[in-house]
């Protein structure tokens, strides 16, 4: 009887140490690498190649963020003059009846008071740009509206004038002529700060206020429509001051792209190189 329980227990004693050398390595494995869940899936195929290891690197939340992206803008809402998403450029342009139905003056620190036309934006837009600002403020980042909305007719007089003064090659890389600009869908703001003697500079990109309005306009709505080294794709030189409102949702996904709003609307598939011109 003595023998068959030492038997027994031997058995168990055994068994245990089977199960214990089993179960310790998988728990480790985590530890080593963020993929390991992937690798220790069964080998359906009976392969152990290297696109397991790549697609490894895709995690759900990356999967979702590519799906979405290129999805929330439309061909009707692009070419819709009044749409939030409307493009505006030299190819696409606005009416020159067209303004707004809901301007309105924005609430925020203004370089020209005393000129009520380029004070308004469109109502979400002005809206976001106070939110904007007042959030900025609160990291001691202090900025100031210079020009928002401007009319057909204005836009015609200072294209003029800056053509008159620089001649049309050099006035058309910074400014519009008129149907062309944005200013004109109540729904753009070029914004300034104090270290740039609120003026219209490229260097407002290397200050404080220029790196916070990168890195948090999208927050509010507001892209950074011209970029830097894009001339050829955009129209225009680079104005880290040039915001235009989009709307929260699509702002963040053209942030994250890093793309220009043309880039972006080529690449969710609507076709906006056949009016592109020579």
């Amino acid at each position: 009887m003595k023998h068959i329980i030492e038997g027994k227990f031997i058995c168990l004693l055994f068994a245990a140490v089977v199960l214990t050398a089993c179960n310790s390595e998988p728990e480790a494995e985590p530890e080593e690498s963020e993929t390991s869940e992937v690798t220790e899936e069964p080998d359906v195929d009976g392969e152990n190649s290297e696109e397991e290891e790549d697609s490894a690197e895709t995690t759900p939340e990356n999967e979702e963020a590519e799906s979405h992206k290129y999805e929330i803008v439309t061909e009707e809402e692009v070419f819709d003059e009044s749409s939030i998403e409307a493009l505006v450029n030299r190819q696409y342009l606005l009416s020159e009846d067209y303004v707004p139905d809901d301007l309105v003056r924005v609430e925020v620190p203004l370089i020209f008071p005393d000129h009520p036309e380029i004070n308004q934006l469109r109502a979400p837009a002005a809206e976001a740009l106070k939110e904007m600002f007042d959030s900025a403020e609160e990291e001691d980042i202090y900025l100031h509206a210079r020009s928002g909305y401007r009319s057909y007719g204005t836009q015609e007089i200072q294209y003029g004038s800056f053509v008159e003064t620089h001649g049309e090659e050099a006035a058309s890389r910074f400014s519009a002529p008129p149907g062309a600009s944005e200013h004109q869908t109540g729904l753009a703001m070029d914004v300034t700060s104090e270290s740039v003697g609120y003026e219209l500079l490229e260097s407002f990109g290397e200050t404080a206020e220029g790196g916070w309005v990168k890195n948090n306009a999208h927050v509010y709505g507001f892209i950074i429509r011209y970029h830097e080294g894009k001339e050829d794709i955009t129209g225009y030189m680079y104005e880290p001051w040039h915001l235009r409102y989009v709307g929260k949702e699509l702002a963040h996904d053209i942030k994250e792209s890093g793309l220009t709003y043309e880039e972006y609307i080529l690449e969710s598939g609507i076709d906006i190189e056949e009016n592109r011109a020579e």
